[in-house]
């Protein structure tokens, strides 16, 4: 099953404390962000990558393509002010797709075995996200800080990208959140929200997004597994 995919990179990731985007931190003399692309070049079901980018960072974009000869970027999107923007922005470029991927380019360690589970789940039911199951013991709190309650956690799972739908699924429920200006968490919430079942694809726990300086020291013992293997 062929897909096309979404890439968000427009985010410049304060968190990180990088002084710069974070898609251009390297992780073993390569960029995140190719770690990232290459995951989508190298797949055989994946037919074309729109890249949403800051209209700012559009030349270092361009050389970081030719460099490491990503192909299957077929354009370079502008992101918007809110993540929800940029993906709007990116889905009126994807109309002649089926299937629509959405993915954080600062996920870099997503697998191909899981991405193409994905796929034909949201191919069967419509829409479809990857995530894991909450290991930790959750506690709702209140402004204070006081336990309110313990959460169970069996129905709890952290939620990752991608996120797969069926196209005409994702642009009828961006269509209603911009007419009724509503912002949402992620792609999810907003099929949710116009009634449309999503189903949870279970991925992995190393599908970690690349948020803050710790993070990056989990990316290289990833990577340092992954060349063991």
């Amino acid at each position: 099953m062929k897909y096309q995919v979404m890439v968000l990179a427009a985010g410049q990731g304060k968190r990180m404390k990088a002084g710069r985007n974070k898609q251009f931190i390297e992780l073993e003399g390569k960029p995140v962000i190719i770690h990232t692309l290459t995951v989508f070049e190298n797949d055989p079901m994946c037919e074309e990558i729109k890249l949403v980018i800051n209209e700012k960072e559009v030349p270092i974009f361009k050389e970081l393509l030719a460099t490491y000869q990503i192909a299957k970027v077929s354009e370079m999107v502008l992101g918007g002010k809110e993540r929800q923007d940029s993906v709007y922005n990116g889905l009126l470029r994807m109309e002649n797709a089926e299937i629509v991927l959405v993915h954080d380019g600062a996920r870099p360690f997503i697998r191909q075995e899981v991405i193409h589970r994905l796929v034909e789940k949201a191919k069967l039911d419509g829409a479809a996200i990857v995530g894991v199951p909450v290991k930790d013991t959750i506690k709702k709190v209140n402004s204070d800080l006081l336990i309110m309650e313990t959460v169970e956690r069996a129905a709890l799972w952290m939620i990752q990208t991608p996120q797969a739908f069926r196209y005409p699924i994702l642009q009828k429920a961006h269509q209603q959140a911009k007419a009724e200006q509503y912002l949402g968490t992620d792609e999810s919430s907003l099929v949710e929200r116009i009634g449309v079942p999503v189903h949870m694809v279970e991925g992995d726990y190393e599908n970690i997004k690349l948020t803050t300086p710790e993070d990056l020291i989990v990316a290289n013992a990833i990577l340092k597994k992954q060349k063991v293997l």
